[in-house]
């Protein structure tokens, strides 16, 4: 019986800690790091200054993860209404290695994504991010704190989402 209950200590704890949901209290506001990524067209761009006004929402994904395309293609449909009304910028990183990364273009064009689409082949905005799994999911206020963190994907975490963007924009 003790060994039934230890398992089940042991599971519920890890699936608990596999899908989290991460608030940055105000003293505690960790900065946007500053990486050079490049565009699906090869242009260079720095996460550090994305150039855009309002909050941001920055979700690591890939071609091969069926969770992180499910997000972001949930996302697809209700982005226009997010963006009116809290001037939301999203910025979907694809995690795809040198192997998958030809994909992307093919995968997002598809889609018809309106995201910005940045590539992190080698994993240095990920490793900066403290990201370890995908789907992650980050929304950025307009000074570049990190104010909300979420780790993989379930229907309805868009909703948590939205909630967190509208408390950030006073809405």
């Amino acid at each position: 019986m003790k060994t039934l209950f230890t398992l089940a200590f042991v599971l519920f704890t890890g699936i608990s800690a596999f899908s989290q949901d991460t608030h940055a209290s105000e003293n505690q506001l960790k900065q946007l790091p500053s990486v050079n990524l490049k565009d699906m067209s090869g242009k260079s761009v720095n996460t550090g200054a994305l150039g855009v006004e309002g909050p941001v929402i920055i979700s690591f994904w890939a071609t091969w993860c069926a969770p992180c395309k499910k997000e972001l293609n949930t996302i697809h449909d209700l982005y226009e209404d997010w963006q009116a009304e809290t001037g939301v910028t999203l910025v979907a990183v694809s995690i795809d290695d040198e192997k998958t990364k030809s994909q992307v273009p093919i995968y997002v064009n598809g889609k018809a994504w309106d995201y910005m689409v940045l590539m992190d082949p080698n994993g240095d905005f990920k490793r900066a991010m403290g990201v370890n799994n995908v789907p992650h999911t980050f929304l950025v206020d307009k000074e570049g704190n990190i104010v909300y963190s979420h780790n993989n994907y379930a229907p309805g975490d868009e909703e948590k989402l939205y909630k967190e963007l509208l408390h950030i924009s006073g809405k």
